[in-house]
């Protein structure tokens, strides 16, 4: 099969667009044809060596987590799904594997694909869109009404947050660039601030959740703008954040938590609903080709994109 791998960790330049192995499925898992993958941050940071210690040095690796595609098989123990289901889902990105035109998936962690969407935007939902429904539903206990603040409004993740709070009838506010304010505004935010103009770990409103969906506020400046039993959740892991992480589980009030998303066959029908029902849409700024991920995560890189970027996979 064609694939995207790297031989070592560096730059964008290491990937290559090579033939490979096709994997084989296990006695519970799928062979999915792959029809689209998506560039997440933690992609490229694998790339670039950052998480060598949990990576190791074993390759080639075949980059991408997000998978939407078609089952061309299945395993003797797998009863859900059947040849010809179109599913989505994500690998771990410890292993990657997506950026391939095979990927072997758990049965546990696949669903159906929402009907109204095409491969190119569902793959842009599972790791991201995951990422917001468990911080939001499972670590924030988002409770209609409550005032919710997602920094990273514009992101991959933040774009999702923004929606899937509204859908719990929550007050959102979105933290983001002045160029993206109108955007964020139409995903549903009840209010919009410019992180160059607007610190808002200095404003006076008290909010119930604040999701850092870029991890660039620490729980001791966000802690000040939390209400007295509001949670604060960030998508990265940092020195800062490590302590109050680890007393939030002993001690009432406040609290700092990380997110790790979950594939799982009933979350991922939770954001099929919402997408179904047109309370969700998976934004794409940009779909590349598989012999494209290269210039893809070089975009990524920088940081700017609105939503998700795409990676379209040809049959």
């Amino acid at each position: 099969m064609k694939a995207v791998a790297f031989d070592r960790y560096g730059p964008a330049e290491e990937l290559q667009y090579r033939e490979l192995e096709k994997p084989i499925a296990k006695s519970n898992e799928l062979l999915v044809r792959v029809r689209a993958s998506s560039v997440n941050p933690v992609d490229w940071k694998i790339r670039q060596g950052h998480l060598q210690l949990l990576t190791g040095f074993n390759f080639p690796r075949i980059v991408g987590s997000d998978i939407s595609g078609v089952v061309v098989e299945v395993g003797p123990e797998v009863t859900q799904f059947q040849p010809g289901d179109e599913v989505y889902t994500f690998l771990n990105p410890i292993n990657g594997g997506a950026c391939a035109e095979y990927a072997a998936v758990a049965e546990s962690d696949a669903a159906i694909k929402p009907k109204n969407i095409t491969h190119a935007e569902a793959a842009a939902v599972p790791i991201a869109g995951l990422t917001a429904l468990q911080s939001l539903r499972d670590l924030g206990q988002i409770q209609a009404g409550n005032k919710v603040l997602i920094n990273g409004a514009s992101g991959g993740v933040g774009t999702f947050a923004v929606q899937v709070a509204k859908a719990m009838n929550a007050e959102v506010t979105g933290v983001c660039s002045a160029k993206n304010r109108e955007f964020v505004k139409s995903l549903g935010a009840d209010f919009v601030l410019d992180y160059a103009e607007v610190d808002f770990t200095q404003q006076p409103d008290k909010y119930d959740i604040i999701l850092d969906a870029v991890g660039t506020r620490t729980f001791a400046e966000c802690e000040k703008v939390l209400q007295p039993e509001g949670v604060y959740i960030s998508t990265l892991p940092s020195f800062d954040n490590f302590a109050p992480m680890l007393t939030s589980w002993f001690v009432s009030g406040k609290k700092a938590k990380l997110i790790v998303a979950n594939a799982n066959t009933s979350d991922l029908g939770v954001l099929r609903e919402l997408i179904e029902s047109g309370k969700v849409e998976p934004i794409v700024d940009r779909t590349y080709s598989l012999q494209e991920v290269a210039a893809a995560h070089v975009y990524s890189e920088t940081c700017r994109a609105v939503g998700k970027i795409a990676i379209g996979i040809d049959s």
